[in-house]
Formats: C-alpha cells, structure tokens, sequence
C-alpha cells in the first residue's frame, strides 16, 4: 500500500475529499497523510507554496506530483532528484480557453467602447470577421494548442510558434519573427525559462502590427514590462490584457493599473480545479504502482 504525502498544507482543504475519491476511483489503495518521516513516502503531492524544499531525505519516493502547471520555482532544486511531473489539468485547460476565447472575442469586436460609452457616442462601425484577424500564439503545449483549435473553430487564423522544431509550426528566432509580424492579437502561452524571460523586449514588440493586443495569461516574465509601456503610450500596441506578473499581487503603485491601455486580470485565466486535477494525481499513481512511464514529466535541461 503506497503512502502519498499531501505536502501542500494550505491546499489540503480542497483536496481533503477530492483526492480519496480520485484515488478509490482508479481502484487504488493507498495511505494518504500530510505528515510522515521521509523514509516511508512514496509519493509527494506538492505545489511551490508547500514548506518542503529538502528533497533529500525522500530517498523512497518514486515521483514528485506537482499540483501547479509551472514548475520553475522547483525545477532547478539541486536536492529534488526524483521524477518530477507538472499539473496537466484539463479542468485548467478549459479555463484557459474560455479566458483567452473571451477577450480576443472582446478585443476583436471592440466591446469595451460599447460596454463604457459615457459620451453616448453611435458608432455603428461593424468590426472585421474572425477570418480577417489573425492571432498568433506563442506556446503550443497543452494549453496552446487547446486555444488555437477554439480560436481556429471561431474561423480565427491561428499561426502557433513553438521553441523546438515541431510539424506545422513556426520556431526559432526567424519563426518568432513571422509569427509576430502577422499577428493581430497575440496570446503568450508558454513557461518561464532562462530562454523565455522578456522575450518580447522592445525589438520584438516592435515587430507587431501597429496597434496590435496582447494577451498574456502564461508567465509574467515574459515580457520587458518597460518595453510594453513604451510602446502602449506609442501607440505601437494597441492594447494589453495582462493576468500574470512578474510580482503578485501586482504592486498597487505599478503603472499597469492605471494605464489606460492594460486590463488587470488577477492571475484567473486557469486555476487547477480539485476534482479534475485529482484524477490526474490518481493516475500518475496508478503508472507509478505498475510500472508504467509516469504522465507529464517535467524536462530537467529545458526547464518545463
């Protein structure tokens, strides 16, 4: 009977039930505890916010599960020597599509000048159809390419960049370029790397269509926060909907909130959902007790 460490003490409430029954779902017998000496775990059910940070003394234990989809507060954790498998949820997945679904929806008919109209202006200028806006995505993981088949199926033309060479994408720096000069509305997917930190810096803004959006729902870090505003009070970028940052809570003095050209999201676009996420979990374990590759396993070298 295998004994999983639940080490994510302030998550423990909503995973208290969901968990067990994920677990009896996939017809597995197991121990469940948030506290126990290291040399008896088999599994550790962790996020970020857990206490643990000495993997060490977990010699037994046959992975580490995370509960978040990002793993680069962990992944270069020289005591973490076990396999390491981030959070696919698919319960996050449809949140990040109906996230990013919505506001390119609302960037694309420019709702916001009908929803705040205080000067009662009749504007009866129609936007363009879907098939006339291209939207680039940078990041074609799970989550990518879930919002590239929703945007596509909205007749959107969805062009998706991709770090590593892939069928049907673009990648490399000549890649990202194309990908960025053909975009209306761009939506940044992918994780927090050496590689990716400020991608988008003041001359890769500048390679966007002038007066194209922004959608970043993947990694505050992404962009060059100086740059974006620079090129906001341009005119270059015509508008950022911004839900993740470099520090969170966004700082109240921090010139996003009052820029008249960001939107705020309060880190909403995707949340792991319990019941879904604990499937994922029971699943892992399942593999784990039979001897099969486990789901999800994070890449050591490339961060993700």
């Amino acid at each position: 009977m295998p004994l999983i460490l639940f080490a994510a003490p302030p998550l423990w409430p909503e995973y208290r039930d969901a968990l067990p029954a994920a677990l009896a779902e996939a017809g597995i017998d197991a121990t469940l505890v948030t506290e126990a000496p290291p040399e008896a775990v088999d599994y550790i059910v962790y996020a970020p916010v857990s206490p643990l940070q000495d993997f060490a003394p977990y010699r037994r234990a046959k992975a580490v599960l995370s509960l978040w989809a990002g793993v680069e507060r962990i992944v270069d954790n020289p005591t973490l020597t076990q396999p390491l498998a981030r959070m696919v949820d698919p319960g996050l997945t449809e949140g990040m599509v109906e996230w990013v679904v919505g506001h390119t929806l609302r960037h694309h008919l420019g709702m916001d000048r009908h929803i705040v109209n205080p000067g009662q202006v009749w504007d009866p200028t129609c936007p363009p159809l879907a098939r006339e806006r291209p939207v680039t995505i940078l990041g074609m993981g799970a989550l990518g390419s879930a919002c590239a088949v929703a945007l596509t199926a909205l007749n959107f033309p969805v062009t998706g960049w991709s770090r590593s060479e892939r069928p049907g994408l673009l990648h490399g720096e000549n890649g990202l370029r194309q990908a960025l000069c053909n975009a209306r509305i761009l939506v940044t997917l992918l994780p927090k790397t050496r590689e990716t930190e400020n991608l988008l810096n003041a001359e890769r803004l500048a390679w966007l269509p002038r007066g194209a959006v922004i959608l970043n729902p993947g990694r505050g870090a992404l962009i060059d926060d100086d740059a974006l505003l620079a090129a906001l009070d341009a005119g270059r970028i015509g508008h950022a909907t911004l839900d993740v940052f470099r520090v969170e809570p966004l700082p109240q003095d921090h010139p996003f909130w009052t820029h008249p050209k960001v939107t705020v999201t309060p880190h909403i676009a995707a949340d792991t959902r319990a019941v879904t996420a604990s499937r994922v979990l029971a699943e892992n374990i399942r593999r784990g007790e039979a001897g099969e590759p486990f789901l999800h396993l994070v890449d050591r070298a490339r961060g993700y």
